[in-house]
């Protein structure tokens, strides 16, 4: 089957900015991109509506982007303590999540959307970590969440 053309109307990561017409596989167009109001179908109509309203697009992007860079630098550097149940050698149980940093960004009044924080691999361990909160391509920040055990 072919691809279908989308022109996206939000920054989707690792496919392209708001407003570039990008290929996609048929079903990622239908039950993904367009249900969620991230793309809509590039007929000739929406193409042409398109260059008519690419300005309102950039000012509309650069605005969010001011504002993802200031909760970056309010981000960057800060320090949140997270504490868990700990057993021996240090080792939680469970472990420590991106709702988990999110939670603590919040209770120090930053809100941050918990699927833009970006941890590599569970934190299972006490001690200091250092976590990515990946607003875009090129706003990201980065913070130390100290897991303190109890018990």
């Amino acid at each position: 089957m072919a691809n279908m053309s989308i022109i996206l109307t939000q920054d989707v990561d690792k496919l392209g900015r708001a407003g570039e017409i990008v290929s996609v596989k048929p079903g990622y167009g239908r039950n993904y991109l367009l249900p969620r109001g991230l793309g809509l179908l590039a007929t000739r109509g929406n193409v042409a509506q398109l260059e008519h309203h690419r300005r309102a697009i950039a000012r509309d992007q650069a605005k969010i982007r001011e504002q993802h860079e200031g909760v970056a630098k309010q981000i960057e550097g800060i320090k949140v303590s997270i504490a868990r149940k700990a057993g021996k050698d240090e080792k939680l149980f469970g472990s420590v999540t991106n709702k988990d940093v999110a939670e603590a960004l919040a209770a120090q009044n930053i809100k941050v959307d918990r699927k833009l924080v970006q941890i590599s691999e569970p934190i299972k361990a006490t001690g200091e970590h250092a976590v990515q909160v990946r607003f875009s391509a090129d706003v990201t920040a980065t913070l130390t969440v100290n897991v303190v055990g109890i018990g």
